[in-house]
């Protein structure tokens, strides 16, 4: 069953139900009303009858009279005006007259009381004349039940089901105006595939359920494109990286088997190769260290570690690596309390990530002092390392997470361009973030935040 008629007939039940329960109140309510009322007729003929044949009085002639003429006969109308003695047996008084008993002893208690049998409404009082007490009945037929009733409930019933066929038709229209926006939504998503990923659906101006649902529909497309042309770009600079060293180790080989040479040559053309192989190796080794930490860090160990010990630790690495740097560390801002320098994270992974940016900076900042800094908020540790060296362009800002990009400004300078998007991946293995602002030529601010243990 499609939607469209799912929606319509779950509509047509819902209100059908209510027209229903509807229907049931009006006229249970209308039945009790319809009962009290004729009880009210039986009481005030019970009264009227009372008046007359009971009260010698000339107000006996005025209400007969009144009676004649404004009260309307009800069908099988009877009365019965019985006088009680002091010792008068209710239940034998109702065998007498063939009269209800509980009746009987209501009306005797009470000095009203009302029944009704098989369609006959009985009313009783107690009315006082001449001394005495007086058991007076009327009883009829409930005409204006059976009849008005009868009409009622007819009138519900074809009300009810021209108003369900009117729901229903109207149900149906409002059920395919709704859909229709999304028939037309799912015809326009069948027309995007891999080959024309930059089409985007028309947002309009709703701002509604469905506005939310094409803006979220067009910004996974933006984050799809994205990952196909990363993709694209990662197969295609990685095949290239990677047949650079093979086409120089190939060559080498190929141009030392042409002839017989020297031990010199051979020599040559040995290390030529194995400079190579090692750039290879490098190369590989970073591709495959990229590739892992992509992933969702379900296998990564992770562990309390203190990052102002972790930056002490990368600085003496990097001093065993370059003994010249000018690496600056500030730790003015540290807090009193030691345990909100402690983070959950692998302390390998952390230390290489740092790494990579200490020896960017190094590099790119031609031995420039490289200032790093440690702040700490309720929730976070921030590094912010702030070198000299020669900047990013602000055009090439967006690229700098592309696997092999480098910048155009730096031919001069050794590198792979994995070693950003190596340390944005393991950045974002711990839940944190990196922020890298340059300017070219005045050089480059990087923030590394983390969460801290809570």
């Amino acid at each position: 069953m499609k939607t469209r008629t799912k929606i319509a007939w779950m509509l047509a039940s819902v209100f059908f139900g209510l027209i229903l329960l509807f229907s049931v109140f009006v006229y249970v309510f209308n039945s009790q009303y319809a009962f009290s009322d004729f009880y009210k007729r039986l009481e005030i003929r019970s009264f009227t009858t009372a008046k007359i044949d009971l009260d010698h009085q000339s107000s006996a002639d005025l209400i007969r009279e009144f009676k004649g003429e404004y009260l309307e006969p009800l069908n099988e109308e009877k009365h019965l005006i019985i006088p009680l003695e002091s010792n008068t047996n209710p239940t034998q008084l109702a065998i007498d007259y063939q009269l209800n008993p509980v009746f009987v002893k209501d009306v005797i208690n009470h000095g009203l009381g009302n029944f009704s049998k098989n369609k006959v409404f009985y009313n009783g009082i107690i009315y006082q004349a001449d001394g005495r007490d007086y058991l007076v009945v009327t009883s009829a037929v409930n005409y204006y039940y059976d009849h008005h009733m009868a009409y009622l409930r007819n009138l519900l019933i074809i009300a009810g089901v021209i108003i369900t066929l009117f729901v229903v038709l109207i149900s149906y229209w409002l059920s395919k105006r709704l859909i229709n926006p999304i028939k037309v939504l799912t015809e326009k998503v069948n027309k995007i595939g891999t080959e024309n990923l930059h089409i985007r659906i028309e947002e309009g101006q709703n701002d509604d359920e469905l506005g939310d649902l094409v803006r979220t529909f067009n910004n996974m497309l933006d984050r799809l494109e994205t990952s196909f042309e990363t993709q694209n770009n990662f197969i295609s600079n990685a095949s290239h990286e990677l047949k650079t060293p093979l086409t120089s180790i190939i060559g080498e080989a190929d141009v030392a088997l042409t002839r017989d040479r020297s031990k010199e040559e051979y020599v040559e053309a040995i290390q030529n190769i194995l400079f190579e192989a090692e750039k290879l190796d490098k190369k590989t080794k970073a591709l495959l260290y990229l590739a892992q930490t992509g992933f969702n860090g379900k296998s990564i160990n992770y562990e309390k570690v203190r990052i102002d010990q972790l930056i002490f630790d990368v600085h003496q690495t990097i001093n065993r690596i370059h003994p010249d740097n000018k690496i600056i560390i500030d730790f003015s801002a540290l807090p009193d309390n030691p345990e909100q320098l402690r983070i959950s994270g692998n302390e390998q992974l952390l230390h290489l990530a740092l790494s990579n940016i200490l020896l960017n900076s190094y590099k790119y900042s031609q031995n420039k002092p490289i200032r790093v800094s440690l702040n700490v908020s309720e929730s976070q540790v921030i590094i912010a390392i702030k070198d000299e060296g020669i900047g990013i362009p602000t055009d090439e800002l967006q690229f700098i997470y592309d696997p092999f990009f480098r910048a155009s400004n730096t031919t001069n300078f050794e590198g792979f361009g994995i070693g950003l998007p190596l340390t944005r991946n393991i950045i974002k293995l711990h839940n944190g973030e990196l922020v890298v602002s340059s300017s070219e030529q005045k050089g480059t601010d990087v923030l590394i935040k983390l969460p801290v243990v809570e």
